[in-house]
């Protein structure tokens, strides 16, 4: 699915998982292209969605309702189940124009039951990006969303946005007790390797990229928390809304910081992304 408008163009492939197979500002890569027939679930490009828990799950089990579901390990050198179960489900087109769709997605798995519907729009201001995650199954269950995409790091970026915590992690990548912090806000140097959570995030960052500015706005239950992965090896940065802590399900004492929130049958999460670009 090809959408456009006022020098923007997003290409999006809702049958694997409506992953963004690239994004573009007047002819200029916004995230790093997928390659010709790549997986998007395999490669580190384009953007995905996160549902219905976002990055990595502890062992792969998930504890609630008196039992204990297991998913498959995706990382098994960590031990880890990573980034939820929508990314590998198609998306229907409900519907479609030139600058704007509207997908839907129904899915399930261990105690989850979830209806997600989507909206993605161009125009001059730049991306929008709407999800409402709802609880279709007869019982209560924690849930939670996010948005993983693979920004272009060419030489020479700087980082700013504003926070009050973050996670250091063990050597599986996993969330510790947080520590105070006030953000970041500098050059690679300040930021470059990170594979980290912040709570307290203001939802929104800002990505100084040589001569050009990105600014990333995030609402609703998109705007507490911040998942940053800088790997030193690629060109590439995530910089990832996320609803809830990474694995918190299985590490409650961090639940304090941000909980996956227990949602009643028909019960919503709802979250806003807009990003936009200007010459510097």
């Amino acid at each position: 699915m090809r959408l456009a408008a006022a020098g923007w163009e997003a290409e999006l492939l809702p049958a694997r998982g409506a992953a963004f197979a690239a994004l573009r500002w007047q002819g200029r890569e916004v995230l790093a292209p997928l390659p010709p027939g790549a997986d998007p679930n395999a490669s580190q490009s384009g953007a995905f969605w996160m549902l219905p828990w976002t990055n990595r799950l502890e062992d792969g089990a998930f504890p609630w309702g008196g039992a204990t579901h297991h998913f498959p390990l995706t990382h098994p050198a960590e031990g880890n189940a990573l980034h939820g179960l929508s990314r590998a489900l198609p998306w229907a087109v409900e519907e479609a124009g030139p600058a704007a769709a509207l997908l839907a997605q129904e899915g399930e798995g261990g105690p989850f039951r979830w209806r997600a519907r989507l909206e993605v729009a161009l125009s001059a201001a730049g991306l929008r990006l709407e999800m409402v995650l709802a609880n279709a199954g007869a019982a209560p269950c924690p849930m939670g969303f996010g948005w993983h995409p693979w920004f272009a790091r060419p030489a020479g970026c700087a980082l700013s946005f504003a926070a009050t915590a973050r996670f250091p992690t063990d050597a599986r990548k996993l969330p510790l007790p947080p520590e105070p912090c006030p953000g970041l806000e500098g050059g690679e140097a300040a930021w470059l390797g990170l594979d980290s959570a912040f709570a307290g995030w203001g939802g929104q960052v800002e990505l100084r990229r040589p001569g050009e500015v990105l600014r990333l706005r995030a609402s609703g239950d998109w705007a507490r928390h911040l998942q940053l992965y800088a790997p030193p090896h690629l060109p590439v940065l995530c910089l990832e809304p996320v609803s809830h802590v990474p694995a918190v399900i299985n590490r409650p004492h961090l639940a304090l910081w941000g909980a996956m929130r227990v949602l009643a049958p028909g019960e919503v999460l709802r979250g806003g992304i807009s990003l936009s670009l200007e010459e510097s």
